[in-house]
């Protein structure tokens, strides 16, 4: 089965060149969609693929994407970022995945790097069928709606800038939207509350979730705004309104990671070690579902929970046990500098 790689581009020469350099080892078609550049990518891209085109910008993610998918002649169709990078051992994965018989292709999405390890992942729609006719929809953080036969695998993409982007363009587009007078749908508003938040804009984005999480939504969306609250009340300090918040989060869905880490940031910084002991253990013990299609924090499934662990017990004289959280802290990340300092103060402490 053929392979079509489709992107959608627009001032990206820094980092186009390092994107299709990864994709040539698995793509048997490209395509690149222009939306006005004027620094050389459009020459970039031409020295990679002849299926070059041209689409005029009118603030809608989804068609652009629609339009580069049009271009693409393959069985299957998979969509990158001029600025994700795709590593050698997933490249030839990929490679082997278009052989299975699927509709669509789940694969994890790496946003966030503590150097080169990967802390923040969500699984998106990567790889779908052509004939099938999926198209995105949304006017950003556009999306194609899950159907036919699906499945998971491990090829990691990773999103990798080099420069930062125009902060407020997701939010003028929302903001059009919402001024034209088009209602959002419960992701849109999702993705909408976040944003203001995402740029201090606290009374608004808490205003958005709050009407979000009041009507409906997927249950996974619903959790991450309650977390997104507790953290934007916070912020506004409302410690009481935030802790409901987050204590809502329980009522929709099992507490993730994240949450019994905060929870357990809680109580550690007030001196109560048995109920941090006790969230910083479930957060270990939670299940670590990345394919469940939300944000997952590596750090809160394991090494924040295994250093934090490390402390409350040093702080209760119990060194044996708190050497052996920072062991396994270590084992994930080995040259973390907070990893390396309690190395030499074990080994003074415990004579080893």
């Amino acid at each position: 089965m053929t392979l079509s790689v489709c992107l959608i581009v627009k001032n990206e020469s820094e980092v186009l060149a390092r994107c299709l350099d990864c994709v040539g080892a698995f793509a048997d078609e490209i395509a690149v969609v222009d939306t006005g550049s004027c620094d050389g990518t459009v020459e970039i891209a031409k020295t990679y693929t002849g299926n070059v085109g041209f689409f005029d910008w009118r603030d809608d993610f989804s068609a652009a994407r629609n339009y580069s998918l049009s271009l693409a002649h393959g069985d299957y169709l998979m969509w990158l970022d001029a600025d994700d990078v795709v590593e050698k051992d997933s490249a030839k994965k990929i490679s082997e995945i278009k052989n299975e018989h699927f509709d669509m292709a789940f694969l994890p999405y790496e946003a966030a790097f503590d150097g080169e390890i990967a802390t923040y992942v969500y699984y998106r729609e990567r790889i779908f069928r052509r004939e099938c006719g999926y198209r995105f929809c949304g006017a950003v953080h556009e999306a194609v709606i899950p159907r036919g036969r699906i499945i998971y695998r491990d090829a990691a993409i990773r999103h990798k800038k080099v420069k930062a982007g125009d902060p407020f363009r997701n939010l003028r587009i929302l903001q059009k939207s919402v001024a034209s007078g088009v209602a959002l749908s419960p992701r849109e508003k999702f993705y909408y509350g976040r944003e203001l938040l995402s740029l201090n804009m606290l009374k608004e984005g808490i205003a958005v979730l709050e009407d979000y999480l009041s009507g409906e939504g997927w249950v996974v969306n619903r959790t991450e705004a309650c977390l997104d609250l507790y953290r934007a009340y916070m912020l506004c300090g409302n410690g009481d309104k935030a802790l409901d918040c987050l204590l809502k989060s329980f009522a929709i869905a099992p507490p993730t990671a994240e949450a019994c880490c905060i929870l357990g940031e809680t109580f550690l910084g007030k001196g109560e070690y048995a109920c941090a002991e006790y969230w910083y253990l479930a957060a270990l013990s939670a299940p670590r579902n990345e394919t469940c299609g939300g944000f997952v924090n590596r750090d809160c499934c394991e090494f924040i929970p295994c250093m934090q662990l490390c402390v409350i017990y040093d702080r209760l004289g119990d060194y044996e046990r708190a050497c052996a959280y920072n062991i396994r802290a270590g084992k994930i990340k080995p040259d973390n500098v907070n990893y390396l300092n309690n190395v030499k103060y074990f080994r003074e402490k415990l004579g080893r």
